[in-house]
């Protein structure tokens, strides 16, 4: 299916799948958005979401060359954000929930979000201390120590940016948001929170099933 268009323009029962990262972000309260895409799918994006008056937001397009990962293209994203807070959404991310508390309360550092999980060597897993305070996250680790997966919504403080310019490459020819995570773990500045309602990351065709299965409960709860 992804030969011919960008996996977060399938749709997802009704919608394409970006609209509901679009969507939690604006229920949490954030509308100036930046939506970093590839050179390949650039045109496609703007021409399906314009500036976002329809969605209620306001979209930025930055273009990032190259697939070398998450923090990679993170780091175009300095000059829009300055030194505020931000957060971060996967495009392939679906969330049931209301974050709108926790990023508005938000002050420095970082924070992630967890969800317990039947396969976690598809994700960044994190392990957890007797505070239930985050100690490591190793990205899909073959042999996972817990099943708390790391999902696609991220808190930050603008000084991620300092971060982003020492990340090494790894193994996989990326570089890893689970890196600059585990350095703010390091300096004692991440916190992390469980979530409470449904989520699903549409990363296979098996997760993307069941994305529409979670879309339509929500979309009939919202009646």
């Amino acid at each position: 299916m992804t030969k011919v268009t960008n996996k977060h323009l399938l749709p997802v029962y009704n919608k394409p799948m970006i609209y509901y990262p679009i969507d939690t972000l604006k229920k949490s309260g954030v509308t100036e958005l930046l939506i970093i895409t590839g050179t390949e799918s650039a045109g496609d994006f703007m021409k399906l979401l314009g500036s976002g008056d329809e969605l209620g937001v306001h979209i930025t397009f930055r273009v990032q060359e190259g697939t070398a990962g998450i923090a990679d293209a993170l780091k175009l994203a300095e000059n829009f954000v300055g030194n505020e807070n931000f957060a971060v959404i996967l495009g392939d991310n679906i969330y049931e929930e209301n974050f709108k508390t926790i990023i508005q309360n938000f002050t420095n550092g970082a924070h992630i979000f967890l969800q317990e999980v039947e396969y976690a060597d598809r994700f960044g897993v994190a392990t957890l201390n007797e505070k239930n305070e985050v100690i490591t996250i190793v990205e899909k680790p073959h042999t996972p120590e817990t099943n708390f997966a790391v999902t696609g919504l991220y808190v930050y403080d603008s000084s991620v940016f300092k971060k982003l310019e020492i990340v090494e490459l790894s193994n996989r020819g990326e570089y890893e948001i689970t890196d600059v995570n585990q350095m703010y773990i390091d300096d004692s500045q991440m916190t992390a929170s469980f979530l409470e309602k449904g989520w699903n990351d549409a990363g296979t065709h098996e997760s993307l099933f069941y994305a529409s299965k979670l879309a339509r409960a929500m979309a009939l709860e919202a009646q």
